[in-house]
């Protein structure tokens, strides 16, 4: 069995000022592509679908315009789960309409897909909580899914609580459910001192599903967004913006000793480099989100994976990289003149652009630099042996006029003076209130 594991389409985020839905569109038609292309049997979606819970109509619509062409008519079944930044029960709320695309949707760490069957051979045999079995035509072993949509400590107490557990983990005895488990653990605030606890809830959820259903006869794998690491290994990087889960409900990471020895793949979604976390007991890999979102993904080349499954067998896995889309690059330039060479250098990259000189860019010298280029995303003014903004200015000149004591202000905080449009609009508003006060 051939699956195709992707995660963190975002749809909706805009960078700055700047859409990303036209960008979006072409990555997302490339995924259709490789999945036809590779003849993949199954794909997987491991979370942060949009980039928040209430996401522009034009992300919906390409969201599951995305998604239809994936099913192939319910041929291929996608099964997709909610991340941080989506809605769970947004994502669950089309569901019963889904299905009959062989779209399968897991919002919550509870959710249940009520089996079904439809004629091109797609039939979900078995399911309860956080588990999924189903059948794809032309492939004589069934696959069995565990399903962790981002869970924080809140859902694994209310949803989990009645999952029997086994015996012991790790050596360590545990009580009779996770209900019994999670009893243990301060109630409120999630504590830093409970990691041990809060990693045994999953861990013993997984091993309960992997024990029940993960035998040598099917393909198992576990479908999750969370931040999961090595244990005593060094942690993954994050992006600036997914910081809040670096931690599952407050306490340390999941490591990726907890997943149970039956699963033989672990589809990760949350951090949006591709890197491989671990391969014991199995590959343990985020794919890495389509597009890069933020300058810390500078340079990234970015992936979809393909594995390949087989009952009782090591997983293979491949990484595909992604071609669509503007690269984000990040520049420092010596003067307006070397700025200039690098901008027309990367024509089509959206640019973080810092410009070293001896004085402040005067406003020609803007306008010059961003007539060179049109996705210069932020402008940074550099002064060598400019003074700490605490230090440059100490006095005012009250017998100025206004419009110079505006600039000397705006020098002052930002190292640059303000531009023609800022000043424009100063002086639009100094026209609105004499107007005012004349009235």
């Amino acid at each position: 069995m051939r699956i195709l594991h992707t995660a963190d389409w975002h749809l909706g985020k805009r960078l700055d000022g700047f859409s990303r839905a036209e960008e979006q569109r072409e990555v997302l038609r490339e995924i259709v592509d490789i999945a036809d292309r590779e003849q993949v049997d199954a794909v997987l979606i491991a979370g942060d679908l949009f980039d928040t819970f209430n996401p522009p109509t034009e992300a919906t619509e390409l969201f599951y315009q995305t998604l239809k062409r994936l099913a192939c008519n319910g041929k291929r079944p996608v099964v997709a789960i909610a991340g941080n930044h989506d809605s769970p029960d947004r994502i669950e709320a089309p569901d019963p309409l889904a299905r009959e695309c062989g779209i399968i949707f897991a919002g919550h760490p509870h959710s249940v897909v009520s089996p079904f069957s439809l004629d091109c051979g797609l039939h979900i045999t078995r399911s309860e909580p956080g588990f999924l079995e189903l059948r794809v035509a032309g492939i004589d072993f069934p696959l069995r899914l565990l399903l962790t949509p981002y869970a924080n400590e809140f859902r694994l107490r209310t949803y989990l609580g009645n999952t029997p557990l086994p015996a012991t983990v790790g050596g360590t005895p545990l009580p009779a459910t996770v209900g019994d488990l999670a009893a243990d653990l301060p109630a409120e605030p999630v504590l830093e001192e409970s990691p041990r606890e809060l990693r045994q809830v999953l861990a013993a959820r997984w091993q309960s599903l992997a024990d029940a259903y993960c035998d040598e006869k099917g393909a198992n794998v576990l479908l999750a967004h969370l931040y999961l690491m090595k244990k005593d290994g060094l942690p993954p990087e994050e992006p600036d913006d997914e910081r809040p889960i670096a931690h599952v409900g407050g306490a340390q990471a999941v490591y990726s000793e907890n997943v149970p020895a039956q699963i033989q793949y672990v589809a990760l979604g949350h951090l949006h480099r591709q890197q491989v976390i671990d391969t014991q007991p199995c590959p343990v890999v985020y794919s890495s989100s389509p597009l890069a979102y933020s300058f810390g993904e500078a340079n990234q080349t970015k992936y979809v994976v393909l594995v390949d499954v087989h009952p009782g067998q090591p997983a293979r896995y491949r990484p595909v990289p992604l071609s669509k889309g503007r690269k984000l690059l990040r520049g420092r330039c010596e003067g307006v003149e070397a700025a200039v060479r690098w901008l027309q250098q990367n024509p089509t990259a959206l640019v973080e652009l810092t410009v070293v000189s001896d004085t402040y860019l005067t406003a020609p010298e803007r306008k010059r630099v961003y007539g060179a280029h049109d996705g210069i995303v932020a402008l940074i003014p550099e002064v060598r042996g400019a003074q700490p903004a605490a230090n440059r200015l100490t006095s005012l000149d009250l017998g100025k006029g206004m419009e110079e004591l505006f600039t000397q202000y705006f020098k002052h905080k930002h190292t640059q003076a303000p531009n023609d449009r800022l000043i424009d609009l100063f002086r639009e508003v100094l026209s609105e209130g004499a107007s005012e006060e004349e009235a």
